[in-house]
């Protein structure tokens, strides 16, 4: 990740940005028009490539194409609009703080529908906010997907939900209409959110096991050892659903544990607009490595 990073600011030095919480600490996944940050259409071909390779080092290979997949969907997005907006799959930034392989710094690529945050300390890193989503959420040739990014965390919500006894979906569906975005917004700090939902611990065995799949899901999108720092690893989790139970609806979920809440909505009505989020309401934007570090220091 230092290397990608200082290949990045060798090719744009214009990428990089004072290490402050100010700026840093950030999550916009709207198409605003004044993000902080090199922007893609910017940058020369060597920097352009310096930067996905620097997004490839925080994200599995799974989530990697799932992200550029989001980006190429901005073209896609643009068509159906009839070019009213002007959106375009360049219209992505870049940043980085501080200097790549001091005692801290950190970095940010983000645009519409995508924000992967980085922060670096002693070593150390600390793998939030990571948000992706899709619009549209699929595209269809004789009604059978050729492109579906988040396909396999909203089959999978539905296929837990599904899964629960009566008694068990009666606490999980804490609410028969989804909120229009995700709870925890593009607020720079996120917070465990009520009601709960359905603990992990009142499930039946093959309800776990979805349950775990569902988590693995969204875990498995960072490389594993990043992974390793936000796994649950045996405390309790809980499972929460607002809306309706049929898929080409508007719905919501999410999975919370003690340092970790994640989120999955589908916004529209015909359910074709995903968001989905992984953030830490004590350990995002490095908070947790970031105090450990200012103590040692």
């Amino acid at each position: 990740m230092t290397r990608a990073a200082a290949a990045l600011l060798a090719a744009h030095p214009a990428a990089r940005a004072e290490l402050d919480d100010r700026n840093r600490r950030w999550i916009n996944y709207t198409p605003v028009p004044d993000r902080p940050g090199a922007g893609f259409d910017e940058l020369s071909p060597p920097a352009r490539k310096a930067a996905h390779r620097l997004l490839a080092t925080a994200l599995s290979e799974g989530a990697f194409a799932q992200a550029m997949a989001v980006i190429a969907l901005e073209e896609v997005l643009d068509r159906r609009e009839g070019g009213r907006r002007g959106r375009h799959s360049q219209d992505y930034r870049v940043i980085v703080f501080g200097t790549p392989g001091d005692d801290a710094w950190a970095w940010r690529f983000e645009g519409h529908h995508l924000s992967v945050s980085m922060t670096i300390a002693q070593g150390q890193v600390s793998p939030a906010p990571v948000f992706l989503g899709a619009n549209p959420a699929r595209v269809d040739v004789l009604g059978r997907a050729v492109l579906r990014p988040l396909g396999v965390e909203e089959d999978l919500g539905h296929e837990l939900l599904r899964s629960l006894s009566p008694r068990a979906r009666e606490a999980a569906v804490v609410a028969g209409v989804a909120p229009y975005d995700i709870r925890t917004s593009t607020q720079p700090r996120s917070r465990l959110i009520t009601p709960a939902g359905v603990a992990r611990s009142r499930l039946r065995l093959h309800e776990r096991s979805l349950l775990d799949q569902l988590l693995t899901v969204y875990l498995s999108r960072l490389p594993d050892e990043l992974a390793a720092a936000l796994d649950p690893a045996g405390g309790e989790v809980h499972f929460a659903w607002e809306g309706p139970p049929q898929l080409g609806t508007a719905h919501y979920y999410r999975l919370q544990a003690d340092d970790l809440v994640i989120e999955f909505d589908q916004t529209t009505a015909d359910g074709n607009h995903a968001h989905s989020v992984l953030r830490r309401p004590r350990g995002e934007f490095g908070e947790d490595i970031l105090a450990d570090h200012h103590r040692s220091s």
